[in-house]
């Protein structure tokens, strides 16, 4: 009877484990290779300007049904920052909030095309962004944000670029993509 019982167990915790693993490769098959990727996601990942700014992948945290990682900042040696951020199956770059899991922000969709437009949060409120893909080569993607629902502030455009590879196109001083410093000076 005791051997009948370990087999079940044995059984039970083989399906847990093959499935437990199942589920993180099916969260991470986007990051399997930084290179492909217009933000490479990987925990310890970081982005320096400086000792007093940068920004580091801690950790994953599930949010909802998704797997976001978790992106901490400093700032000018005294600023924090946490942002949760993911990239969905349609490789849409996706903020979410573990007290808020239903809601979304779009920072960028990596497969549009140039003029292709979206808001980052589609609620037409004034925080919305209509957004714009005003560049796009196979190594580098810029998106212009306009707050249009803003009285004040529609108008007054900003670009953010990615570049394939390494992330926010930024002054960086260095980058450890993968656990490789990818840049440095």
């Amino acid at each position: 009877m005791k051997t009948k019982t370990g087999v079940i167990q044995l059984f039970f915790l083989s399906i847990l484990a093959i499935c437990s693993s199942c589920s993180m490769e099916a969260g991470n098959a986007k990051q399997l290779n930084p290179a492909d990727s217009f933000m490479p996601m990987q925990i310890g990942n970081t982005w320096t300007l400086g000792a007093q700014n940068y920004t580091k992948i801690l950790d994953t945290v599930r949010i909802g049904n998704g797997l976001y990682y978790k992106f901490y900042s400093l700032v000018g040696g005294d600023a924090t920052d946490v942002k949760y951020l993911r990239i969905d199956k349609d490789d849409n770059l996706l903020e979410s909030y573990p007290d808020q899991p239903g809601k979304l922000y779009v920072h960028a969709k990596f497969g549009a095309e140039v003029n292709d437009e979206f808001f980052t949060i589609g609620d037409g409120s004034v925080n919305d962004y209509k957004v714009r893909v005003t560049e796009k080569t196979a190594d580098r993607m810029t998106f212009e944000f306009d707050m249009v629902n803003h009285p004040k502030l529609k108008g007054n455009t900003h670009k953010v670029s990615y570049i394939k590879g390494l992330g926010i196109d930024e002054k960086w001083k260095s980058i450890t993509i993968d656990g490789k410093t990818v840049r440095s000076e």
